[in-house]
């Protein structure tokens, strides 16, 4: 029910009202039965945005952070991120990943819309990074279609570290959905989980024109921060 308020009656047209999103390929959504959603992922506002303007419910797999921060603020969020219907996932472990097809695998037996970053975070810099093969494993397992979404602007009004969004237009693309029922039976082989998941991204990618990187954006950004000077604070004379 709570999802519901925020959605018609306080955040959904609180966010249409302030980014005036531009939306196209709504259409390409289904009206009712299984399917994915697979999207580029600029900004924290992505998880408010998209949900915002779909027609259907939308449960996303959110990291377990968001649910596990301390003090006030942090059960906040935690109450926030389930009241809206977001499945907690932790990613650290070798089981991380098993996890979180076990959890999407779940919604989708329901025959309900499934929110997926196949990038695995945020992006640090704009642009896109190699997908994650469980967005094929439950694509082919469950059967269902991918519908690649692009979030277009949303790195600029709200880049990782600030709080506070920027006030200014953004776009949401969607794009036809794609149909992967020719590897049926095929989620155990990694040449086919690869190019299932190669096909979403390069589909995300024509959505959204972002620049590409072949390379886990988990790795890019821990290579950039070991690459950025260790700063030490003055000491007072």
């Amino acid at each position: 029910m709570f999802y519901y308020v925020l959605k018609y009656v306080v955040l959904g047209p609180l966010l249409r009202l302030t980014f005036r999103p531009r939306i196209e390929g709504l259409e390409h959504i289904p009206d009712d039965g299984a399917a994915i959603v697979a999207g580029n992922h600029l900004s924290f506002s992505d998880h408010f945005l998209m949900p915002a303007i779909l027609k259907r419910r939308i449960t996303f797999l959110a990291k377990a952070e968001y649910f596990t921060g301390p003090g006030v603020k942090g059960k906040l969020t935690a109450a926030f991120f389930h009241s809206i219907g977001q499945i907690p996932v932790d990613r650290s472990g070798k089981e991380a990943g098993q996890a979180a097809i076990r959890e999407g695998l779940g919604v989708l037996s329901k025959g309900e819309l499934l929110g997926i970053y196949p990038e695995g975070t945020r992006s640090h810099d704009g642009r896109l990074y190699k997908g994650k093969v469980g967005v094929a494993v439950m694509a082919i397992k469950a059967g269902v279609p991918v519908i690649p979404c692009a979030m277009v602007g949303t790195f600029e009004i709200q880049p990782p570290g600030q709080k506070m969004p920027k006030v200014r237009r953004v776009a949401i693309r969607f794009g036809e959905p794609l149909d992967f029922s020719r590897y049926a039976g095929l989620e155990d082989q990694k040449a086919a989980i690869r190019a299932v998941t190669d096909e979403i991204m390069y589909a995300i990618l024509g959505l959204s024109g972002q620049e590409y990187v072949d390379e886990y954006a988990v790795k890019a950004k821990a290579a950039q921060a070991a690459d950025q000077p260790k700063k030490f604070p003055r000491r007072s004379r």
